[in-house]
């Protein structure tokens, strides 16, 4: 099993929903378990500024760098700036490039050749776009992933956003051209925006980005979620699906069973997997009732499309807000127990 992970994930952003020490209590889950040793673990380096760069605009970057971000990008982000923050996040996304990469077979690392799934203790940050950051997401660490693949020749990624949360930022990134601009003043911006920041949160959505913006073909984003829940704007992406509340284990699957091959049909060469686990019935932030087994279920579903498939994954764990902390850490780690699952039938 290839896993990536640092301790510096748990960044201190204060009194917050966010628990960014879940990171850590996963990685100590599975290390009791025995699920994975320490020395299957890869620590990362932060992502540096010029890759940051191949998906947010040189303007957004320098603000997140100097501190410099308005009282309304604040509002819109939802974490509290710091120096710390900025580094903590940097280094979460630089952990999915090295996932990626290492999955993909283009990592520095001397690496035997092990199939399966390769897992990050972090990242799934959707909601950023490249030019403002939304909904605790500083930076796209999977977008940015995908276009450092791409620049070492992987052509064509898929991305399984299955986060309880539309993977907004993730699709304007990718299909710019075909997101339609928010239909009213207030839509748009961090829970409970007021009209004045949705207004300016539409205004920024051109700003630094060069024409043309043509929808991306060879990133097919795919995004199933709670229809009336974050954000109010949904970006059109590649492939979306937008379910009630309430939808329960049965039909979360159905639908996934049937949305799943369109994805693979895109004949990715690498697929990432964000593996939210806010569809949980229990989650403070999401309202699609999943119980535990049937997150588990999803899991498997999806890491074994992949793997028959014979394409490389990365796995991300993306939202989770369940009213006990204990509850996400234990469907963070049923995924990566059914990721490394899938590697012992690839062997």
């Amino acid at each position: 099993m290839r896993v990536v992970y640092s301790p510096r994930y748990q960044i201190d952003i204060g009194p917050h929903v966010f628990p960014t020490r879940k990171y850590q209590l996963v990685y100590a889950r599975l290390i009791e378990l025995g699920v994975i040793q320490p020395s299957e673990v890869f620590e990362p380096e932060p992502a540096g500024w010029d890759e940051l760069g191949l998906v947010h605009t040189a303007e957004y970057l320098a603000k997140m760098r100097d501190g410099t971000l308005s009282r309304e990008e604040l509002a819109e982000l939802e974490l509290p700036w710091s120096a710390a923050m900025v580094e903590g996040f940097r280094l979460m996304v630089g952990g999915t490039v090295q996932a990626g990469l290492i999955a993909c077979g283009l990592g520095t690392q001397k690496l035997k050749e092990t199939p399966g799934p390769v897992c990050h203790l972090g990242g799934g940050l959707h909601h950023a776009f490249p030019n403002h950051g939304e909904g605790f997401c500083p930076f796209n660490d999977v977008a940015v992933a995908a276009r450092a693949l791409q620049a070492r020749g992987v052509e064509r990624v898929a991305i399984i956003d299955l986060d309880v949360h539309h993977g907004n930022g993730t699709a304007f990134i990718f299909n710019p051209r075909v997101a339609p601009p928010p239909p009213d003043k207030g839509v748009l911006g961090a829970r409970g925006a007021s009209p004045p920041l949705a207004a300016a949160a539409g205004a920024r959505l051109e700003r630094g980005l060069s024409p043309p913006w043509d929808p991306d073909a060879s990133v097919f984003t795919f995004s199933m979620h709670q229809q009336s829940n974050y954000p109010m704007w949904k970006p059109r992406g590649t492939f979306d699906i937008g379910l009630p509340g309430g939808t329960g284990d049965a039909r979360y699957l159905r639908e996934l069973g049937q949305a799943l091959p369109k994805v693979m049909a895109s004949e990715p060469q690498c697929v990432f997997y964000l593996a939210g686990a806010d569809p949980y019935e229990d989650d403070q932030l999401g309202g699609l009732r999943l119980t535990q087994q049937g997150l588990r279920q999803r899991d498997r579903l999806v890491i074994e499309t992949v793997r028959l498939a014979a394409v490389p994954l990365v796995v991300t764990l993306a939202g989770g807000y369940a009213r006990r902390v204990e509850d996400t850490v234990a469907i963070h780690a049923a995924t990566i127990e059914e990721a490394v699952n899938a590697t012992l039938r690839s062997t």
